[in-house]
Protein backbone atom coordinates (compact mmCIF):
# COMPACT_ATOMS: atom_id res chain seq x y z
CA UNK A 1 0.00 0.00 0.00
CA UNK A 2 1.21 3.58 -0.69
CA UNK A 3 0.40 6.10 1.09
CA UNK A 4 1.84 9.98 0.89
CA UNK A 5 2.08 11.56 4.31
CA UNK A 6 2.58 14.88 5.13
CA UNK A 7 5.71 15.67 7.36
CA UNK A 8 5.64 19.39 8.93
CA UNK A 9 9.27 18.44 11.09
CA UNK A 10 8.38 22.02 13.75
CA UNK A 11 10.82 23.88 15.88
CA UNK A 12 13.48 23.03 18.63
CA UNK A 13 13.06 19.62 19.64
CA UNK A 14 10.36 18.88 16.51
CA UNK A 15 12.76 17.84 14.19
CA UNK A 16 14.47 15.42 16.60
CA UNK A 17 11.37 13.27 17.57
CA UNK A 18 10.44 13.63 13.78
CA UNK A 19 13.02 12.00 13.27
CA UNK A 20 12.63 8.91 15.25
CA UNK A 21 8.92 9.14 14.18
CA UNK A 22 9.97 8.40 10.60
CA UNK A 23 12.43 5.86 11.51
CA UNK A 24 9.64 3.91 13.09
CA UNK A 25 7.27 4.41 9.87
CA UNK A 26 9.68 3.30 7.41
CA UNK A 27 10.58 0.00 10.04
CA UNK A 28 6.76 -0.64 9.93
CA UNK A 29 6.95 -0.15 6.04
CA UNK A 30 9.89 -2.50 5.84
CA UNK A 31 8.14 -4.99 7.67
CA UNK A 32 4.74 -5.05 6.26
CA UNK A 33 5.09 -4.44 3.01
CA UNK A 34 4.16 -0.39 2.30
CA UNK A 35 5.44 2.66 0.95
CA UNK A 36 5.38 5.70 2.82
CA UNK A 37 6.13 8.85 0.56
CA UNK A 38 6.51 11.62 2.69
CA UNK A 39 6.10 15.62 1.69
CA UNK A 40 7.60 18.37 3.41
CA UNK A 41 5.36 20.73 5.05
CA UNK A 42 7.15 23.63 6.55
CA UNK A 43 4.83 25.69 9.22
CA UNK A 44 5.60 27.38 12.78
CA UNK A 45 9.00 29.06 13.21
CA UNK A 46 10.68 27.26 10.42
CA UNK A 47 8.35 28.66 8.11
CA UNK A 48 8.31 32.02 9.81
CA UNK A 49 12.21 31.98 8.98
CA UNK A 50 12.25 30.83 5.40
CA UNK A 51 8.51 32.51 4.40
CA UNK A 52 7.80 35.12 6.31
CA UNK A 53 4.40 33.90 7.58
CA UNK A 54 3.01 30.71 10.03
CA UNK A 55 1.49 28.43 6.85
CA UNK A 56 2.49 29.12 3.38
CA UNK A 57 0.02 27.89 0.71
CA UNK A 58 2.17 25.53 -0.26
CA UNK A 59 2.41 23.88 2.75
CA UNK A 60 -1.20 24.00 3.56
CA UNK A 61 -1.80 22.52 -0.17
CA UNK A 62 0.83 19.62 0.30
CA UNK A 63 -1.35 18.68 3.48
CA UNK A 64 -4.54 19.02 1.91
CA UNK A 65 -3.06 16.29 -0.85
CA UNK A 66 -1.82 14.24 1.72
CA UNK A 67 -3.38 10.68 3.09
CA UNK A 68 -2.10 12.34 6.19
CA UNK A 69 -0.41 14.83 8.56
CA UNK A 70 2.40 14.27 10.95
CA UNK A 71 2.85 17.05 13.05
CA UNK A 72 5.57 17.71 15.41
CA UNK A 73 5.56 20.74 18.21
CA UNK A 74 6.12 24.24 16.69
CA UNK A 75 7.04 27.89 18.03
CA UNK A 76 8.96 29.16 20.51
CA UNK A 77 10.63 31.76 21.99
CA UNK A 78 12.72 33.11 19.48
CA UNK A 79 9.08 33.95 17.65
CA UNK A 80 7.50 34.78 20.39
CA UNK A 81 7.41 38.70 19.61
CA UNK A 82 5.79 38.00 15.95
CA UNK A 83 2.60 40.03 15.27
CA UNK A 84 -0.50 37.75 16.46
CA UNK A 85 -1.64 36.97 13.19
CA UNK A 86 2.22 35.77 12.41
CA UNK A 87 2.84 33.24 15.58
CA UNK A 88 3.34 29.92 15.23
CA UNK A 89 0.24 28.66 16.85
CA UNK A 90 -1.85 30.91 14.12
CA UNK A 91 -0.55 28.50 11.50
CA UNK A 92 -1.49 25.27 13.60
CA UNK A 93 -5.27 27.31 13.98
CA UNK A 94 -5.25 27.95 10.16
CA UNK A 95 -4.53 24.31 9.76
CA UNK A 96 -7.18 22.61 11.74
CA UNK A 97 -9.52 24.91 9.89
CA UNK A 98 -8.58 23.98 6.40
CA UNK A 99 -8.99 20.53 7.11
CA UNK A 100 -11.88 20.73 8.99
CA UNK A 101 -10.33 19.07 12.05
CA UNK A 102 -13.48 19.57 14.45
CA UNK A 103 -12.41 16.63 16.76
CA UNK A 104 -9.28 15.91 19.21
CA UNK A 105 -8.68 12.73 20.77
CA UNK A 106 -6.48 12.47 23.47
CA UNK A 107 -5.54 9.22 25.39
CA UNK A 108 -4.93 9.61 28.76
CA UNK A 109 -3.24 5.87 29.92
CA UNK A 110 -0.73 5.25 32.52
CA UNK A 111 1.76 2.67 31.98
CA UNK A 112 2.61 0.12 34.43
CA UNK A 113 5.86 0.42 33.94
CA UNK A 114 5.59 4.10 34.61
CA UNK A 115 2.99 4.26 37.80
CA UNK A 116 5.91 5.75 39.97
CA UNK A 117 6.53 7.96 37.47
CA UNK A 118 2.70 9.42 38.13
CA UNK A 119 2.62 12.32 40.65
CA UNK A 120 -0.36 10.86 42.07
CA UNK A 121 -0.41 8.31 45.12
CA UNK A 122 -0.11 4.89 44.57
CA UNK A 123 -3.30 4.86 46.78
CA UNK A 124 -5.33 6.64 43.28
CA UNK A 125 -3.17 4.88 40.73
CA UNK A 126 -3.80 1.11 41.92
CA UNK A 127 -7.35 1.57 40.10
CA UNK A 128 -5.67 2.55 36.87
CA UNK A 129 -5.82 5.24 34.28
CA UNK A 130 -6.93 4.50 31.01
CA UNK A 131 -9.68 7.40 29.64
CA UNK A 132 -9.87 9.59 26.36
CA UNK A 133 -10.60 13.39 26.46
CA UNK A 134 -12.35 14.34 23.17
CA UNK A 135 -12.22 18.20 22.54
CA UNK A 136 -13.77 20.29 20.28
CA UNK A 137 -11.07 22.10 17.52
CA UNK A 138 -12.14 24.35 15.70
CA UNK A 139 -14.97 26.31 17.61
CA UNK A 140 -15.02 28.39 20.77
CA UNK A 141 -12.91 31.18 21.89
CA UNK A 142 -10.06 30.17 20.20
CA UNK A 143 -12.16 30.87 16.93
CA UNK A 144 -14.55 33.35 18.07
CA UNK A 145 -14.59 37.23 17.78
CA UNK A 146 -11.36 39.04 19.70
CA UNK A 147 -11.89 42.39 20.09
CA UNK A 148 -9.34 44.75 22.13
CA UNK A 149 -10.23 48.36 22.41
CA UNK A 150 -9.89 51.41 24.44
CA UNK A 151 -13.09 52.31 26.75
CA UNK A 152 -13.34 54.98 29.38
CA UNK A 153 -9.67 55.41 29.44
CA UNK A 154 -8.47 51.72 29.78
CA UNK A 155 -8.18 49.25 27.59
CA UNK A 156 -10.62 45.94 27.48
CA UNK A 157 -10.41 42.99 25.55
CA UNK A 158 -13.05 40.26 24.73
CA UNK A 159 -13.02 36.58 23.30
CA UNK A 160 -16.65 35.02 21.97
CA UNK A 161 -17.07 31.64 23.33
CA UNK A 162 -19.71 30.37 20.96
CA UNK A 163 -21.31 27.42 19.53
CA UNK A 164 -24.05 26.38 17.59
CA UNK A 165 -26.04 22.95 17.52
CA UNK A 166 -24.16 21.28 14.35
CA UNK A 167 -21.09 22.05 16.14
CA UNK A 168 -21.91 20.42 19.48
CA UNK A 169 -23.63 17.58 17.74
CA UNK A 170 -20.65 15.94 15.52
CA UNK A 171 -18.35 16.22 18.50
CA UNK A 172 -20.61 14.10 20.29
CA UNK A 173 -21.21 11.62 17.99
CA UNK A 174 -17.51 11.65 18.00
CA UNK A 175 -17.45 11.04 21.55
CA UNK A 176 -20.35 8.30 21.71
CA UNK A 177 -18.64 6.44 18.93
CA UNK A 178 -15.49 6.45 20.76
CA UNK A 179 -17.10 5.21 24.25
CA UNK A 180 -18.87 2.11 22.03
CA UNK A 181 -15.20 0.65 21.47
CA UNK A 182 -14.23 0.97 25.01
CA UNK A 183 -16.39 0.58 28.24
CA UNK A 184 -19.26 2.81 27.24
CA UNK A 185 -19.28 5.60 29.27
CA UNK A 186 -19.53 9.70 28.49
CA UNK A 187 -19.24 12.39 30.39
CA UNK A 188 -19.77 15.70 29.17
CA UNK A 189 -18.02 18.46 30.49
CA UNK A 190 -19.21 21.98 30.95
CA UNK A 191 -19.98 25.34 33.15
CA UNK A 192 -23.49 25.20 31.92
CA UNK A 193 -24.67 26.82 35.50
CA UNK A 194 -22.75 30.36 33.81
CA UNK A 195 -22.29 29.80 30.33
CA UNK A 196 -25.43 30.08 27.82
CA UNK A 197 -22.80 28.27 25.52
CA UNK A 198 -22.51 25.44 28.19
CA UNK A 199 -26.46 25.07 28.51
CA UNK A 200 -26.96 24.96 24.83
CA UNK A 201 -23.76 22.30 24.87
CA UNK A 202 -25.63 20.05 27.54
CA UNK A 203 -28.89 20.40 25.83
CA UNK A 204 -27.35 19.20 22.04
CA UNK A 205 -25.18 16.23 23.79
CA UNK A 206 -28.03 14.92 25.71
CA UNK A 207 -30.38 14.75 22.63
CA UNK A 208 -27.38 13.52 20.73
CA UNK A 209 -27.35 10.41 23.66
CA UNK A 210 -31.14 9.45 22.67
CA UNK A 211 -29.00 7.68 19.59
CA UNK A 212 -26.46 6.29 21.82
CA UNK A 213 -28.69 3.94 24.39
CA UNK A 214 -25.90 1.61 25.05
CA UNK A 215 -23.72 4.35 26.37
CA UNK A 216 -23.93 5.96 29.90
CA UNK A 217 -24.25 9.59 29.68
CA UNK A 218 -23.33 11.80 32.73
CA UNK A 219 -22.73 15.43 32.90
CA UNK A 220 -19.76 17.66 35.28
CA UNK A 221 -18.96 21.21 35.55
CA UNK A 222 -15.39 21.92 34.27
CA UNK A 223 -14.12 23.04 38.08
CA UNK A 224 -15.51 19.89 39.67
CA UNK A 225 -13.87 17.81 36.63
CA UNK A 226 -10.37 19.12 36.52
CA UNK A 227 -10.46 18.11 40.63
CA UNK A 228 -11.96 14.49 39.60
CA UNK A 229 -9.24 13.85 37.21
CA UNK A 230 -6.66 14.22 40.15
CA UNK A 231 -9.13 12.92 42.55
CA UNK A 232 -9.71 9.30 41.08
CA UNK A 233 -8.92 9.59 37.58
CA UNK A 234 -10.07 5.93 36.80
CA UNK A 235 -13.66 6.84 36.95
CA UNK A 236 -13.62 8.07 33.87
CA UNK A 237 -13.57 6.66 29.96
CA UNK A 238 -14.80 9.26 27.82
CA UNK A 239 -14.69 12.72 28.22
CA UNK A 240 -16.11 15.53 25.80
CA UNK A 241 -15.61 19.19 26.10
CA UNK A 242 -15.59 22.24 24.23
CA UNK A 243 -12.27 23.73 23.02
CA UNK A 244 -10.64 25.54 26.10
CA UNK A 245 -11.89 23.49 28.85
CA UNK A 246 -10.59 20.45 26.44
CA UNK A 247 -7.05 22.14 26.07
CA UNK A 248 -6.89 22.29 29.86
CA UNK A 249 -7.98 19.20 31.39
CA UNK A 250 -6.33 17.08 28.22
CA UNK A 251 -2.88 18.70 29.60
CA UNK A 252 -3.79 18.35 33.08
CA UNK A 253 -4.78 14.17 32.23
CA UNK A 254 -1.36 14.13 30.84
CA UNK A 255 0.74 15.19 33.04
CA UNK A 256 -0.67 12.52 35.49
CA UNK A 257 0.25 9.62 33.79
CA UNK A 258 3.72 10.13 34.49
CA UNK A 259 5.33 12.20 31.61
CA UNK A 260 3.80 14.84 29.12
CA UNK A 261 6.04 13.29 26.54
CA UNK A 262 4.42 10.03 26.37
CA UNK A 263 0.78 11.15 25.27
CA UNK A 264 0.10 11.36 21.10
CA UNK A 265 -3.34 12.64 19.92
CA UNK A 266 -5.62 12.81 16.24
CA UNK A 267 -7.21 15.53 15.35
CA UNK A 268 -9.79 13.58 12.77
CA UNK A 269 -13.04 15.43 10.67
CA UNK A 270 -15.20 13.70 8.49
CA UNK A 271 -13.13 12.04 6.25
CA UNK A 272 -10.30 9.55 6.68
CA UNK A 273 -7.53 12.33 6.35
CA UNK A 274 -6.05 13.25 9.84
CA UNK A 275 -3.29 15.64 12.14
CA UNK A 276 -1.40 13.47 13.87
CA UNK A 277 0.84 15.14 16.49
CA UNK A 278 2.68 14.56 20.24
CA UNK A 279 0.72 16.52 22.78
CA UNK A 280 3.87 18.55 24.55
CA UNK A 281 5.35 21.51 23.32
CA UNK A 282 8.59 22.65 21.57
CA UNK A 283 10.36 22.12 24.48
CA UNK A 284 13.15 24.58 23.40
CA UNK A 285 15.30 24.18 26.67
CA UNK A 286 16.49 20.64 25.85
CA UNK A 287 16.69 21.50 21.89
CA UNK A 288 19.60 19.62 19.82
CA UNK A 289 20.91 17.65 22.94
CA UNK A 290 19.39 14.35 22.43
CA UNK A 291 17.23 14.71 25.37
CA UNK A 292 13.87 15.16 24.09
CA UNK A 293 11.29 11.98 24.55
CA UNK A 294 10.15 10.68 21.30
CA UNK A 295 7.55 7.90 22.48
CA UNK A 296 4.45 10.25 22.22
CA UNK A 297 4.96 11.29 18.58
CA UNK A 298 5.69 7.91 18.09
CA UNK A 299 2.89 6.82 19.44
CA UNK A 300 0.75 9.57 17.65
CA UNK A 301 1.96 7.73 14.00
CA UNK A 302 0.36 4.22 15.13
CA UNK A 303 -2.65 6.08 16.05
CA UNK A 304 -2.26 7.24 12.14
CA UNK A 305 -1.80 3.88 11.02
CA UNK A 306 -4.74 2.90 13.01
CA UNK A 307 -7.26 5.28 12.58
CA UNK A 308 -6.48 6.80 8.79
CA UNK A 309 -4.88 3.90 7.04
CA UNK A 310 -6.94 1.12 8.95
CA UNK A 311 -3.33 -0.90 9.12
CA UNK A 312 -4.57 -2.62 12.62
CA UNK A 313 -1.54 -4.95 12.84
CA UNK A 314 1.18 -2.17 12.12
CA UNK A 315 -0.61 0.11 14.71
CA UNK A 316 -0.33 -2.77 17.27
CA UNK A 317 3.05 -3.50 16.55
CA UNK A 318 4.58 0.04 16.91
CA UNK A 319 2.37 0.21 20.45
CA UNK A 320 3.73 -3.53 21.77
CA UNK A 321 7.39 -2.21 20.32
CA UNK A 322 7.45 1.09 22.52
CA UNK A 323 5.73 -1.21 25.97
CA UNK A 324 8.74 -3.46 24.92
CA UNK A 325 11.05 -0.47 25.31
CA UNK A 326 9.93 0.05 28.65
CA UNK A 327 9.37 -3.09 30.02
CA UNK A 328 13.04 -3.26 29.36
CA UNK A 329 14.10 -0.47 31.40
CA UNK A 330 15.19 2.02 29.04
CA UNK A 331 13.63 5.62 29.96
CA UNK A 332 14.26 9.40 28.68
CA UNK A 333 15.26 12.18 31.64
CA UNK A 334 11.54 13.17 31.79
CA UNK A 335 10.69 9.52 33.06
CA UNK A 336 13.91 8.38 34.66
CA UNK A 337 13.43 6.49 38.19
CA UNK A 338 15.56 4.64 40.13
CA UNK A 339 17.03 1.15 38.56
CA UNK A 340 15.69 2.24 34.99
CA UNK A 341 18.56 2.88 31.90
CA UNK A 342 18.34 6.80 30.71
CA UNK A 343 18.86 7.07 26.90
CA UNK A 344 18.66 9.82 24.59
CA UNK A 345 15.81 10.42 21.89
CA UNK A 346 17.69 8.38 18.95
CA UNK A 347 18.78 5.74 21.06
CA UNK A 348 14.57 5.61 22.48
CA UNK A 349 13.95 5.36 18.54
CA UNK A 350 16.20 2.99 17.47
CA UNK A 351 15.58 0.20 20.20
CA UNK A 352 11.95 0.65 19.39
CA UNK A 353 12.35 -0.05 15.67
CA UNK A 354 14.47 -2.27 16.58
CA UNK A 355 11.51 -4.04 18.19
CA UNK A 356 8.85 -4.11 15.68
Amino acid sequence: MIKNIAVIRGDCIGPEIMEQTVAVLDKVAEKFGHTFIYKEAPMGGEAIDKFGEPLPQSSLDTCLQSDSVRLSAVGGPKWDSVPKEKRPEAGLLRLRSAMGLYANIRPAKLFDELREASPLKPSITQNGIDFVVVRELIGGAYFGEHKTEKLDGEFYAQDIMGYSEHEIERIAHVAFQTARKRRKSVCSVDKANVLDSSKLWRKTVTKVAENYPDVRLSHMYVDNCAMQIVRDPSQFDVIVTENLFGDILSDEASMITGSIGMIPSSSLGDGTRGLYEPIHGSAPDIAGTNAANPIGMILSAAMMLRYSFNMLEEAKAVEDAVDAVLKAGFRTGDMISEGKIQLGCREIGREICFRI
